[in-house]
């Protein structure tokens, strides 16, 4: 496989293909707490974004570089990657601590609109996804951040698509039975039954 070919089934992969939250079903609180309007939408993909390429680029260097290196220790030669899960939660928590304190500082109206969904990215199943399917892949911190990046970016499609869709039901007729949850749930069924239409591109 070529370096264009590996990159572009990376890129397309992580976005269409394999999307975290319409094809691998991961991170679904942010998705479905904060895509009620498309402004605090775009604040949570920014901020998922940066938490997803940065946690990417430092949790592979440390993977590759510290957890996967042999070491003797006691005349016995083992690894580290047994620490691979502590290591990655606490790097993916201090991520989402910088980007809280800077939001806070810097658009205190987006701070209060993402509330407590902001320091669930913490334990946001997509974010820690990445960095171990990054581990396991063996990609290295280039392949890694670039995965990292695009699959970020593959969150944010489907929240602003689906936040847009949301925005535009509000203004609509809904059955009773159907209205508040009940019809998001549908909606988003809907669009990940139509991300399958991506499925064979990688």
């Amino acid at each position: 496989m070529s370096e264009t070919s590996h990159y572009l089934q990376i890129t397309i992969g992580a976005v269409l293909v394999y999307n975290f939250v319409l094809a691998r079903f991961l991170g679904i609180c942010p998705f479905l707490g904060v895509s009620k309007r498309l402004d605090t939408a775009a604040g949570m993909s920014g901020a998922v974004i940066f938490v997803m390429t940065l946690a990417s680029l430092i949790t592979s260097t440390v993977y590759n570089y510290l957890l996967k290196k042999p070491i003797t220790l006691f005349g016995h030669t083992t690894n580290l990657d047994f620490l691979q899960i502590v290591l990655f939660i606490v790097v993916i928590a201090s991520l989402v601590q910088l980007v809280e304190i800077m939001l806070q500082k810097l658009s205190s109206p987006l701070y209060r609109a993402l509330g407590i969904y902001l320091p669930l990215i913490t334990t946001n199943c997509a974010v820690m996804g990445v960095a171990t399917l990054s581990a396991k892949s063996n990609y290295s911190v280039l392949d890694s951040t670039i995965f990292g990046f695009f699959s970020g970016l593959g969150f944010a499609l489907a929240l602003i698509l689906f936040s847009s869709i949301r925005e535009r039901l509000e203004l609509s007729q809904v059955p009773g039975p159907f209205q508040g949850m009940s019809i998001a749930l549908i909606t988003a069924g809907i669009l990940a039954m139509a991300f399958l239409g991506f499925s064979g591109l990688c």
